[in-house]
């Protein structure tokens, strides 16, 4: 990490744990990407894993490999690919042949490696990735507090939101289930039953899940609290019916990649859309990261799972200092639906204005992927350049209105694209409803043949924070807000043909 410093060899005794991707059975599945989601048939959780899980006979070769060099198989999931091993650090060490080491930084202390991991060569094939013998930071929330004065605040709640872009209003999302992957903080369900109770909304079924370790934990409001409270609040206000499951792991790369194919394979739970908004700019992330990563992203799409995330908050160079424009991850990813920011104005109950959020400090997230090539349904769309686009749909983000949200006893008013990312995952659960099934892989869809109506198309402002020059809005899909923000109940109709 910048700024970090080596302090010494990692405690040889301590005791970890890593998470071994295992190589995929069978070939890529139809993700059906031309079919409207009614004429889907997606793949069932419980089938998933005989069709295009890990091979029992790979799993045996890392339990194998595991036990010649002391490591413990703690977990084996085939539909994951994973296999969860434990050891101490010296074991790893040996194991993989890295060295392992203490580094310290302005916000803590972890264990980075140095080397490339090595494997035996029978098993080279086999094993796709490695992860936690690095327990840096992984991603940060994309929320941001208002700095706007009380005279000049104003504020949207969840459910103005939802009816300024025209959700649909016949159901609750009753029947979904959301899934929200968040990398610390905590929820407190006093805070949820008084939040909801001053919308005069019914209090939605929120449970907690806990991977690696990671716990629901609220401590105070300027916290990772904020993130949490943020993402259940505002898809909970928009689709109160849904059942709002929060994965909670640690703010490492294996913490979050178990987290998200948690969700994805989640049995118990089911999830059909997931949001996630934590990320961090393309370079900050290993090739393994960002190839296992996006492979459960398709795994998703093959289980009729929508994943929402958001693009960042700081404009075309996210936060990066080389002087080049970059895009956030896992927004970047070609499975998963990239929600940028907004300036939201209304009046009435009616939008008035709405531009490419940009307050000098902070933006919108936005350009194009350095990693991923572009897909074909952009190209076809007609949209030029070698990588995949960011973002794809747009929503409010700015703070200066932001949304009221309800944290550790206390109220504030959040934007960035952290609001975004739950604000569609609560309408598509409502679509979802509607439709009968899950909407699944939409990026396609979307793309195809955009609707008349179906977003609210932003031609103003653009994304540009550090001097770049990028990106401007335009008509049409654009590299700062993607498509533009929803008219709900016309993306019911281009989805299904039913009306409010």
């Amino acid at each position: 990490m910048p700024g970090a410093r080596a302090v010494g060899a990692a405690d040889p005794a301590e005791t970890m744990s890593v998470t071994v991707v295992v190589r995929r059975r069978a070939g890529e599945a139809d993700l059906q990407a031309d079919r409207l989601p009614g004429e889907r048939s997606y793949v069932r959780r419980e089938e998933f894993a005989a069709a295009h899980g890990a091979h029992p006979d790979d799993v045996a070769a890392v339990a194998s490999f595991a036990r010649s060099h002391d490591l413990t198989v703690l977990e084996s999931h085939p539909a994951r690919r994973s296999v969860v091993l434990s050891g101490t650090v010296s074991a790893f060490s040996a194991a993989f042949g890295v060295e392992l080491t203490r580094y310290e930084h302005a916000d803590g202390a972890y264990r980075g490696r140095s080397g490339s991991v090595h494997v035996p060569a029978e098993l080279e094939p086999v094993i796709e990735g490695v992860f936690g013998l690095d327990d840096r930071p992984a991603a940060r929330p994309h929320f941001r507090h208002s700095t706007a004065t009380a005279a000049t605040q104003t504020t949207f709640t969840p459910p103005q939101v939802a009816q300024l872009y025209d959700f649909p209003t016949q159901g609750t999302g009753q029947g979904q289930t959301i899934a929200i992957i968040e990398l610390g903080g905590g929820y407190r369900t006093s805070d949820l039953k008084t939040y909801f109770e001053e919308f005069a909304i019914p209090l939605p079924q929120v449970a907690a899940v806990s991977v690696d370790g990671g716990q629901n934990k609220p401590t105070v409001p300027n916290s990772a609290d904020v993130e949490v409270m943020l993402d259940i609040e505002v898809a909970g206000a928009v689709a109160p019916g849904a059942h709002i499951v929060v994965y909670f792991a640690p703010n490492t790369d294996q913490g979050f990649l178990d987290a998200i194919t948690t969700a994805v394979h989640d049995i118990a739970n089911k999830p059909s859309v997931i949001s996630i908004s934590w990320g961090s700019a393309e370079p900050n992330w290993t090739p393994q990261a960002l190839t296992s990563f996006d492979q459960a992203f398709a795994d998703a799409a093959r289980l009729g799972v929508t994943v929402c995330a958001a693009s960042g908050d700081h404009g075309s160079a996210d936060s990066v200092t080389d002087g080049a424009p970059h895009v956030d991850f896992p927004a970047s990813s070609p499975h998963v639906l990239g929600c940028g920011g907004t300036t939201l104005q209304a009046n009435g109950g009616k939008i008035t204005s709405e531009v490419v959020w940009n307050e000098g400090g902070g933006s919108t997230g936005g350009g194009v992927s350095a990693v991923f090539p572009l897909p074909d349904w952009q190209s076809a769309a007609g949209i030029s350049g070698t990588g995949r686009g960011v973002p794809d749909v747009a929503g409010a983000a700015d703070p200066a209105t932001g949304y009221l949200v309800r944290v550790d006893g206390q109220e504030f008013s959040i934007g960035g694209t952290s609001a975004v990312a739950p604000l569609w995952a609560g309408l598509i659960a409502l679509i979802n409803q509607r439709l009968g099934t899950s909407s699944g892989f939409l990026n396609p869809l979307l793309y195809s043949q955009p609707e008349e109506g179906t977003f609210h198309d932003i031609t103003e402002g653009n994304n540009d924070v550090s001097g770049l020059g990028l990106y401007s809005a335009a008509p049409g899909w654009d590299p700062c807000t993607g498509w533009g923000s929803p008219d709900g109940a016309q993306l019911l109709v281009a989805l299904t043909g039913k009306g409010k």
